[in-house]
């Protein structure tokens, strides 16, 4: 039994996980539980004990969870008129066409992908985007509606105004991004990837170009499935082989020798992603060709640890790229490890050395 508490310590979001035991108690660390929630909040008013700061004054809600669909009729008719839906400000743009800022029926603010044409085939689109419209999650993004009867085809998602999390933390480095921020980016991945599992669902192309920055340090996973259905030709990131394009830095080694993929592949890409996020961004495999990396990871190699990665961080990425797919940890495991990365040291004290 577990719910979250988010913290403001000096304009920065932290995330704590509150837990339960079985007889009732609450607490943060094992070592001091509470037996009322109003016990648990009065001890961490008079002293941080292990929290970012002490706890003062309640925190306006400022932020509206974003709904599951634009309105009860989307629920089952998600094909919509693109006349009720404004494109206001464009946001970039990616292998599969642009992202705008939009606004649907005057009222509501939406993502809009407006994707390229010929881009790939709309029923096979459809029946992946049957799926994705099922797929229910805070740490996913939530796909509202489709404009489909003509081009160019527009996919109407909830709105996240900082972009990949690729650009912000290319943009971001250094200034207000630490490792307590960055443990927290990868434990909300993979809280949606283990919703994912669960759903025997893969994602196929998890890369942090694929996750997304909202409002208050929320990260969420975006373009699960699409990679089943799209035709890319970003020849920075997917490269051909075996007459296909796989954004070879990012896919495990048994996908790209069968192109055959499974939730135990996207674990070997969350470990390259782990690499995006305590380098800032970098490229994995920096200087190397496709090519090359498929021949090192033949012989067993690893993308090294970065200077300022802690050896903790570290070994979790290397059960990500274990060689045999079957011993790489689960996301639910990847999940709660990196949920409880700081506790044995007294929950987010000391934090660039944990």
């Amino acid at each position: 039994n577990l719910f979250w508490a988010p913290v403001l310590d000096e304009g920065v979001v932290k995330h704590y996980r509150i837990r339960q035991l079985d007889e009732g108690g609450f607490f943060l660390s094992r070592r001091r539980a509470f037996s009322t929630l109003s016990e648990f909040v009065s001890h961490y008013t008079r002293t941080s004990d292990g929290l970012c700061v002490k706890l003062g004054k309640p925190c306006l809600k400022v932020q509206v969870p974003a709904p599951f669909d634009l309105s009860y009729k989307t629920v089952d008719q998600w094909e919509i008129d693109r006349n009720s839906v404004q494109l206001l400000k464009r946001l970039g743009s990616g292998q599969f066409g642009e992202v705008w800022e939009g606004l649907w029926n005057n009222t509501t603010p939406v993502a809009v992908k407006t994707l390229k044409p010929g881009s790939m085939d709309p029923n096979d689109f459809l029946r992946e985007a049957q799926i994705m419209k099922s797929l229910r999650h805070p740490k996913l993004i939530q796909l509202y509606a489709v404009c489909t009867l003509e081009d160019p085809i527009y996919i109407i998602t909830e709105l996240m105004r900082h972009g990949s999390l690729q650009e912000y933390l290319q943009n971001d480095a250094g200034s207000k991004i630490h490792l307590t921020q960055q443990v927290d980016m990868a434990a909300q991945v993979a809280s949606g990837m283990a919703y994912l599992e669960s759903q025997n669902y893969i994602h196929r192309d998890l890369a942090a170009r694929n996750v997304l920055v909202g409002e208050h340090n929320i990260y969420k996973v975006a373009d699960f499935g699409l990679a089943r259905v799209f035709k890319v030709d970003n020849e920075d990131i997917y490269e051909s082989t075996h007459e296909i394009r796989l954004p070879v830095k990012w896919t495990a080694p048994e996908a790209i020798r069968t192109n055959k993929f499974s939730i135990k592949s996207d674990v070997w890409s969350f470990g390259i992603l782990l690499y995006e996020i305590i380098t800032y961004g970098e490229m994995p495999y920096s200087g190397k060709t496709g090519a090359e990396v498929i021949q090192l990871l033949g012989q067993n190699y690893r993308l090294p640890q970065p200077s300022n990665c802690p050896q903790k961080f570290y070994s979790i990425m290397l059960e990500c790229w274990n060689a045999e797919p079957k011993e790489r940890p689960t996301f639910e495991t990847l999940h709660w490890k990196l949920e409880d990365y700081f506790e044995a040291d007294s929950l987010y004290s000391d934090t660039n050395n944990s």
